[in-house]
């Protein structure tokens, strides 16, 4: 039994929280932190890259995987109208993203409902991605956003390899976003998880996207490309606890990954109540950054 006290209306707050679709997190989290200012930053830069590399003539085409309803998703429609392709899992967030479409005239947008994990780690499934939903045109740009955080360490070297290969044109760039996997803070997203999953199911984040750099660079399939990486700092507080509780959950993978029974979440609800906003401590993350530019002439931008 935890020793944290919780009043009730903020622990009812807290459970109830645990229900909120995988988008409106998300939705929460990008409102309430830098972290898509981060990724916009470094986003800009890769787009930028792109532009220099490729003819001003060209209609650029763009690839988002697990990440359709971002705000980003306003950036890469600006630079993307050769074709934006949006991949997903859950049909509410690409419903957004169609309502945005047909209200906006912007039919160079396509939205896909599919589970990435799957489609991406086959490669005849992935061909068949190219030709039928793609229309046979690769892409200039790929971006899996904290998308890898819901597959396996193991499944992202083929299906980058897959995506490299099969999906991404002959100059062009895939940029990666994940949580660092180690840290010491108490107060960091890692720590949390680590944390919780390794109490409960023994569990902790070994997905470590820097190590996964490191193998990328010393792999001869990408021996024509430039693979890059940096490590930036984001912060994320609201002051509304059933918001900040939807930010927790979404960290802790539940439901999808994780299914923290009721006495669970509520040691949970407790703890995050104590350590973080009663005393409005932001919830913090180290997250790291993986571009790979492939046939790029020049030092792409990082």
């Amino acid at each position: 039994m935890t020793k944290y006290n919780i009043p009730a209306q903020f622990l009812k707050s807290g459970l109830e929280a645990a229900h909120t679709k995988m988008f409106k997190e998300d939705k929460v989290w990008a409102r309430y932190s830098n972290d898509k200012v981060d990724i916009g930053e470094t986003l800009a830069g890769v787009i930028r890259t792109l532009n220099k590399a490729l003819p001003l003539s060209k209609h650029m085409k763009a690839l988002s995987i697990g990440s359709s309803n971002e705000p980003q998703f306003r950036i890469l429609e600006t630079m993307f109208q050769g074709g934006l392709y949006l991949v997903d899992i859950e049909k509410s967030a690409l419903d957004i993203v169609k309502e945005r479409v047909h209200r906006q005239f912007t039919r160079y947008v396509h939205t896909i409902q599919a589970d990435y994990r799957k489609l991406f780690l086959n490669q005849k499934k992935t061909k068949k991605f190219l030709n039928k939903n793609l229309k046979g045109q690769k892409v200039d740009l790929i971006i899996l956003h904290h998308s890898l955080y819901y597959s396996n360490e193991a499944d992202w070297a083929p299906i980058v390899r897959n995506l490299f290969k099969t999906v991404l044109a002959p100059k062009g760039a895939i940029h990666m976003v994940l949580m660092s996997s180690e840290s010491d803070n108490p107060y960091s997203t890692t720590w949390l998880y680590n944390h919780f999953a390794g109490k409960f199911f023994n569990q902790k984040n070994n997905q470590n996207l820097l190590r996964f750099k490191r193998e990328l660079g010393k792999d001869p399939f990408f021996k024509n490309s430039q693979v890059l990486s940096k490590t930036s700092n984001v912060k994320c507080f609201v002051d509304d606890f059933g918001k900040f509780m939807a930010v927790i959950w979404m960290i802790l993978l539940y439901p999808n990954v994780h299914k923290y029974t009721l006495k669970q979440r509520k040691e949970i609800s407790k703890f995050i109540y104590n350590r973080f906003w009663r005393n409005k401590r932001p919830l913090l993350q180290q997250q790291d950054h993986v571009i790979i530019y492939r046939n790029i002439g020049f030092k792409g931008l990082l």
